[in-house]
């Protein structure tokens, strides 16, 4: 059932949108509820082709993402450095194809993404996902695994500039203390060279008053599923994002 109405859209193959690949980038996110999204969607059928692979264009993505024990990469976040950076694997189960992914965030706000494909998750770190992270000038040895995250998503591509969108719906994220479903949120991610605010996929989203948001998926499965763990430069975008999801 097309409840979202994707075969509207003009498709794209995997390998013509690794033209745009932006693996240095500037990100731009908005969250929004799963209401709202199909009057989003309805505004962008002509400037933008959807990903399809295997006739699928509403992807399952599975995220397992790595913190050290006293989790480091959440803290940077959460105290506002600005060099930081995060480790994940990601899995893409319509094509059963699995990266280990090092992204970078500069102090310019320039977000740098590597990647190795690997054959699967890893729980314990193979010596060669531990050369890949350590080559990737990340000197911390004692990783493991922090965070599970599945989500569906679609990927648009704008037919006349460098960008790519991505949405993401039904949210679940699992630690080793428990588990957060967001099924009635939705997180919309832009994704481009340098800024540009006069693409359609903006345009659409400003008439609709929904505004930039800045937040990372880990650190808010993190917040919503450890207990006791300091979160207070998150309260209010968590509470923004369950009132959402309600």
């Amino acid at each position: 059932m097309d409840k979202l109405n994707l075969s509207s859209f003009d498709k794209i193959s995997l390998d013509e949108m690794n033209g745009v690949s932006l693996m240095k980038r500037v990100d731009t996110k908005f969250i929004l509820a799963e209401t709202q999204l199909l009057k989003v969607l309805a505004k962008l059928q002509k400037d933008y082709r959807v990903l399809e692979i295997d006739n699928e264009r509403l992807m399952q993505y599975s995220t397992l993402y790595f913190d050290t024990q006293n989790k480091k990469c959440f803290k940077e976040h959460h105290n506002g450095k600005l060099n930081r950076y995060k480790i994940r694997m990601r899995k893409y189960l319509v094509s059963d194809i699995c990266f280990l992914e090092v992204k970078k965030k500069n102090n310019l706000g320039v977000t740098n993404k590597t990647r190795k494909q690997i054959k699967d998750f890893e729980t314990i770190l193979s010596s060669d996902s531990k050369e890949f992270i350590y080559n990737s000038q990340i000197n911390d040895s004692l990783l493991e695994p922090a965070l599970y995250n599945n989500f569906n998503r679609i990927t648009l591509v704008n037919k006349n500039h460098p960008e790519r969108v991505t949405i993401d719906t039904n949210l679940s994220f699992k630690s080793a203390d428990k588990e957060k479903i967001f099924d009635n949120l939705v997180v919309i991610e832009i994704k481009q060279e340098g800024k540009r605010l006069n693409t359609l996929i903006n345009k659409a989203l400003k008439l609709m008053s929904i505004l930039p948001t800045n937040f990372s998926k880990y650190c808010l499965g993190i917040t919503n599923t450890f207990d006791n763990i300091k979160s207070n430069r998150f309260k209010e975008i968590n509470l923004k994002i369950n009132k959402l999801n309600n």
